[in-house]
């Protein structure tokens, strides 16, 4: 189990670095090996922020960030069991090399004692789970390969480590419409076979497509989380109403949500308790609808 307990990353601000910044604020959820959890919002929201976190390329600033009860320690056990993929494939790859030396990096630093034959089957093996054509990949350099085969590249580098878990940041944002239902049916298909993904992303649509639970982030902050099918289908936080009402429908023109006469934060009696978010149905959590601005639900 990956969680996030009262997670906070602030940054150093100012020309001499004497103010800061809170890109990350008190966030908490928790993801389980075989689930994929959708983690949504508008840039800047703190998204890929707790995706570094996770991965351990940016520390915590408080809060805890733990994989098995066992806090997040960077290092080459911790990359067996959780690896990334990242929004742009084309800064991944050095061009002046075969775009499959990224494989051969993973040997050197994690499986030397593997011999050359039984690599190239593992090679062969993580490339085909990917749902490519070994032969039309492999020893091919970047630049005569596809973004959407570059980016299931880097997640069959990520497979030959075996993970529990993958953070998926925004992997499909550059990526034609067709290629991006054969990366989203992927993950689903390494989600059945055991493998936790955090999918982050800033497309509903995407973002509702696979996952079980969904958390929805506002200026780094969870304004509302649970099960997709309750956050999505029963929004109740104002910014989630938003979002919803920013997706283009065809033959529909776009509206504004409706305003929220009142907080469900408040009318399931959390004001002043010291908590977050307020459960209103099992697994399905709501910000106070006047965050940044109520004072009343800061502990």
């Amino acid at each position: 189990m990956l969680t996030l307990d009262r997670v906070t990353k602030t940054f150093r601000a100012g020309a001499f670095g004497g103010g800061s910044t809170t890109a990350v604020d008190r966030v908490s959820f928790s993801a389980a090996p075989g689930e994929l959890v959708s983690l949504i919002g508008e840039s800047g929201s703190g998204k890929s922020t707790i995706g570094r976190m996770v991965l351990g390329l940016t520390p915590v600033s408080s809060g805890s960030l733990t994989l098995d009860g066992e806090r997040v320690r960077p290092g080459k056990d911790f990359y067996r069991r959780v690896q990334g993929v990242f929004q742009d494939p084309f800064s991944c790859y050095n061009p002046v090399f075969k775009a499959d030396r990224v494989f051969a990096l993973v040997r050197r630093a994690y499986h030397p004692g593997v011999g050359d034959t039984e690599w190239a089957d593992r090679v062969e093996r993580a490339v085909r789970d990917v749902r490519l054509d070994p032969g039309q990949v492999l020893g091919r350099y970047p630049h005569q390969l596809s973004g959407g085969q570059l980016q299931r590249l880097l997640i069959a580098r990520a497979l030959l480590l075996d993970p529990r878990f993958l953070v998926a940041d925004e992997i499909t944002s550059m990526l034609d419409a067709s290629t991006r239902i054969d990366v989203l049916n992927l993950l689903a298909g390494l989600k059945d076979r055991g493998l936790g993904v955090l999918y982050i992303t800033h497309d509903l649509s995407l973002g509702t497509y696979l996952a079980e639970r969904t958390v929805v982030l506002r200026g780094g902050r969870v304004v509302e989380r649970g099960d997709t099918q309750k956050v999505f289908g029963n929004p109740l936080h104002p910014y989630t109403r938003t979002l919803l009402a920013a997706v283009p429908r065809i033959g529909r023109p776009w509206t504004e949500a409706a305003p929220v006469d009142a907080c469900a934060y408040h009318a399931g009696g959390a004001a002043g308790s010291g908590e977050d978010l307020h459960e209103t149905e099992p697994d399905h959590f709501v910000a106070c609808a006047h965050l940044p601005d109520c004072g009343r639900t800061r502990p």
